[in-house]
């Protein structure tokens, strides 16, 4: 099987996406449960000089949906950062962009395959084309955000494990053969 530039990108961005979502309702639970107050999170950082809690998802967000967006338009151009919002504002955000990513269409993500995608930051100019963008930049900078709201959430006592931020794997079906009529 020929793996393609949607199977590179969409389903890539969606499992981490939908696992961005489930770790924050995970969070949500707890903090009813425990009886702290979700927004609390929305300024936590790892490290003073590291971004807080709400980039990291606003970010996240950003390089799935606007990711796969530049690849169609030859422009990253996300929307402006919106700062501090409540904590159910940054769950929508994840629903949002699951939303965005499922509406997709394979055949269209695969037409706009090498296509030529310049990014300017501050002096420097990238030159891309879009797999290299999503592969090199989008998808990078997407799982760096991810991981780091995960390890915020860890860190603030939230219970989650490696399997939260893996979610539901890409796995291959099972092969019925019929010697055995079983599994293969």
């Amino acid at each position: 099987m020929v793996t393609t530039f949607y199977d590179l990108s969409v389903p890539t961005f969606l499992q981490t996406v939908r696992a961005v979502g489930g770790f924050l309702d995970r969070a949500a639970r707890h903090c009813a449960e425990t009886g702290t107050d979700p927004d609390d999170f929305v300024q936590a950082r790892l490290f003073e000089d590291m971004a807080p809690f709400h980039f990291q998802i606003e970010a996240a967000w950003h390089h799935a949906v606007w990711g796969v967006e530049a690849a169609k338009t030859g422009v990253f151009e996300p929307p402006a950062l919106v700062g501090p919002v409540p904590f159910t504002d940054l769950r929508a955000m994840m629903g949002k962009a699951q939303t965005a990513l499922e509406a997709f269409i394979p055949d269209a993500v695969n037409s706009w395959a090498g296509r030529e995608l310049d990014l300017q930051i501050g002096p420097r100019r990238l030159r891309f084309t879009s797999e290299t963008f999503i592969l090199s930049f989008s998808l990078p900078n997407f799982h760096f955000h991810a991981v780091t709201a995960y390890d915020i959430l860890r860190m603030r006592g939230v219970p989650l494990g490696k399997r939260d931020y893996e979610r539901q794997l890409r796995t291959r079906p099972a092969q019925i053969t019929a010697e055995t009529g079983g599994e293969n």
